[in-house]
């Protein structure tokens, strides 16, 4: 049985994508820097899903004060990453509307 312990834990950690280990950090960010929860959370699923660490981590640095939706995409713009940029309106756009699938 202990043989097995190490496989299993390595199979856990696989299924967890980093990105996917992001997300309560990106939630918390996006909170942190004045959006909704619903909203914050449903972005994070859907950011975290198709941006990279890298990105992830220039928009978490994104604080201040509370702010909207298009105030937080203004802020996005201001990074200088296209991806990202786009990304994030696409998503806040699906999220306010709650055309997201992932917004329960």
């Amino acid at each position: 049985m202990k043989p097995l312990v190490p496989v299993l834990l390595i199979a856990a950690l696989a299924a967890c994508s980093p990105s996917k280990l992001a997300y309560g950090q990106v939630k918390s960010a996006m909170i942190d820097a004045g959006l909704s929860e619903p909203n914050a959370a449903c972005m994070a699923t859907r950011m975290t899903d198709r941006l990279t660490l890298g990105q992830l981590n220039k928009l978490k640095q994104l604080k201040g004060e509370k702010r909207g939706l298009m105030d937080y995409v203004s802020a996005v713009r201001r990074v200088g990453d296209a991806e990202a940029l786009q990304v994030t309106a696409s998503s806040a756009a699906l999220c306010a509307t709650g055309l997201a699938a992932e917004k329960k």
